[in-house]
Parts: structure tokens; C-alpha cells; sequence
């Protein structure tokens, strides 16, 4: 307290948030200020993961829930009242303070929000993974998966996520990249299980990073890359360095759609520089597949074209459909 405030100051109450996201006792350096030099600590859960942290570095905490009339009549007198706020944020202590204040009839202290701790961006994947931790163990249907059983599903999910994309729904695209996304940390918790060859998601986005750093040496490297075409190059030359491959055509899956597999084959052995004849033959297939081959080299994805020629197809049998039904 200042000892030349006046006994009718009003004083200070600070809401002290912390986020469990980051670790207890990496706190702001205003947070541990205002923390050493409060006149009382106030925190309601005796078991929140910031209270051994503080009492180690000597601040003295009270087990308390006051009452917002509580913590005005505690910070009279000019004294600085810091409550450590719980994960939901202490509401009903919020909207007390808020019914005293408008009420005209309290001499209120000073009101102050002080968040401790931050979350940085991607902090909330911690939540989806402790999320699909709790689910896997606890629900009889996800417990039971393997990652044969949910394959079907990350294709499907793939594939809503190229729908959401071409249609252009931003609402739509952020919930199938959630949707791949919870592909991707239910097969990594399955994962964790394996006897033989455990990883986790840790594991999956360690190995992730260092590849995004090794293929981008004009990013953290020394190399340096001016144009879209010369980074692909980078990529392409670390990329056969890391796999070894003895034939461009290693590492393409078979079992994606006919014309995306075309166009990946093309792709491959275009930026090799082969000179691969297309196989002769009649058919629709051949017909398809040299279609496919001529889109791709003029920089147009086949898979993509034939998808918006469907789309454009089903709104006309959409039309006719409408015509028929109403008997023109």
C-alpha cells in the first residue's frame, strides 16, 4: 500500500489471467511486478498450477473466493488487491464488480485486467491433441479404430476439403481443414500404441519441420531462390537427394484418382527431361490418358479441369431435371 494515500483511496484490483497452455511460472515480467508488490494475493482454486510457482519466488497467496464487495472493501485505502484468475476467468466476480460499478452508490478501485501469459500462434493445438487423447481412451467407437479402419475416411475428407476450396466457402473450407487436421491427430494418438514402432504427434510434426528446413535452404540456408521456379528446383534437388529414388515414378500413389496419377507421371518426367513416349493403344483410356498428358503440359491440372466440366454438367441435369418437372 502507499503509505501516503489517503484512507479513502479507492486502491486497485488487478484480474491476474494465465493461460494453460504455457508452462506455470513463465509469467510476464508486469505480471511479476504487480504480483511482489500487491498487498494480497487472492486465488480461489487452491490447486491452480501458478500457485507453487509464486510461493516459490515468495509471494504470498490466500486461498480465497471473495465477493466483489469483498475485493472493493479489501483495495480501500489506497491497496493493490491481485486475484489469480481460474481458467474460466472468475465471471461472476467480473460481473459483480460491473453491478457495483454501474450502481452509481460505490467508490470503486481501479479496475484491471492483466493477462500473465500469452498464448502464441498454434497454442490451441495443444487443446485438440489432450481432446483426442481424452476421446480415444473414453469413447467406445474411437477406441476401437485402427488406421486401416479410418483410412477411408482421410480421403473422403480430402476430398470435401477440394470441394470446399473450389466452391470458394470460407466457412466451409476452415471446417474440412479441421476435419483433415483430426485425420492427422487421430492416426498419430493410434500411433502411440504400436508395440513395436511407437510415434506421436510430436514425432510427426518434429519430422515435418526439419523437413520444411532442409527443403528451404534459401530460407534458413545460405542458397537463395528469386522466383517460384527456382525454389521448386531447391525442392526437387533435396527431395532426390533425401529419397535415393532409382525411377522418377517412386513415391507416386497408384491409387489416386486416373487423371491426377496422369498428371503426377507427366509432371515427373517432364522435370526429369524424359522423352517417355505415351504408350500406343485405342480406347477411351489412351484417349484420357494423352488428354491428360497435353493438360499438364500446358500447365492446367486435368483432375481439376474435368471436375469443374462435372460441376458444370450436373447444374445442367439439375436444369433439365427442373424443365422435365415442370412439363416444358
Amino acid at each position: 500500500m502507499n503509505a501516503n494515500a489517503s484512507p479513502d483511496a479507492p486502491g486497485r484490483v488487478v484480474l491476474l489471467t494465465t493461460s494453460h497452455r504455457v508452462a506455470p511460472g513463465l509469467l510476464s515480467w508486469p505480471a511479476w511486478s504487480v504480483l511482489r508488490e500487491a498487498d494480497r494475493v487472492l486465488c480461489a482454486d487452491g490447486a491452480h498450477p501458478q500457485l507453487p510457482y509464486l510461493r516459490e519466488a515468495g509471494v504470498t497467496v490466500e486461498e480465497a473466493s471473495p465477493s466483489a464487495r469483498d475485493l472493493v472493501d479489501a483495495a480501500a485505502g489506497g491497496r493493490t488487491v491481485v486475484v489469480v484468475a481460474g481458467g474460466e476467468g472468475e465471471p461472476a466476480l467480473t460481473d459483480g464488480l460491473a453491478r457495483l460499478a454501474g450502481s452509481g452508490r460505490v467508490h470503486m478501485p481501479d479496475l484491471e485486467l492483466l493477462p500473465a501469459s500469452y498464448d502464441l500462434p498454434g497454442a490451441r493445438l495443444l487443446d485438440l491433441v489432450a481432446v483426442m487423447d481424452r476421446v480415444r481412451t473414453d469413447c467406445p467407437w474411437t477406441s476401437r479404430q485402427t488406421h486401416e479402419s479410418l483410412a477411408k475416411y482421410a480421403l473422403e475428407e480430402a476430398y470435401e476439403l477440394v470441394e470446399a476450396i473450389e466452391t470458394g466457402n470460407r466457412e466451409e473450407l476452415r471446417e474440412e481443414l479441421g476435419d483433415v487436421l483430426l485425420q492427422v491427430v487421430f492416426h498419430a494418438r493410434m500411433a502411440e500404441e504400436d508395440d513395436e514402432e511407437p510415434f506421436s504427434v510430436d514425432d510427426v510434426a518434429g519430422g515435418l519441420v526439419a523437413k520444411l528446413i532442409h527443403r528451404h535452404p534459401h530460407v534458413f540456408g545460405e542458397e537463395s531462390a528469386a522466383t517460384p521456379e527456382e525454389v521448386e528446383e531447391h525442392w526437387l534437388r533435396t527431395k532426390a537427394v533425401e529419397k535415393q529414388r532409382s525411377s522418377v515414378t517412386e513415391g507416386v500413389p497408384i491409387g489416386q484418382p486416373a487423371l491426377a496419377l496422369t498428371a503426377k507421371l507427366a509432371s515427373r518426367a517432364r522435370k526429369a527431361g524424359l522423352d517417355a513416349a505415351l504408350p500406343a493403344g485405342e480406347g477411351v483410356g489412351y484417349e484420357l490418358l494423352t488428354l491428360a498428358v497435353r493438360a499438364e503440359e500446358a500447365g492446367v491440372d486435368p483432375e481439376s479441369a474435368l471436375r469443374a466440366a462435372a460441376r458444370a454438367y450436373r447444374d445442367a441435369i439439375r436444369t433439365a431435371e427442373a424443365a422435365a418437372a415442370a412439363g416444358l
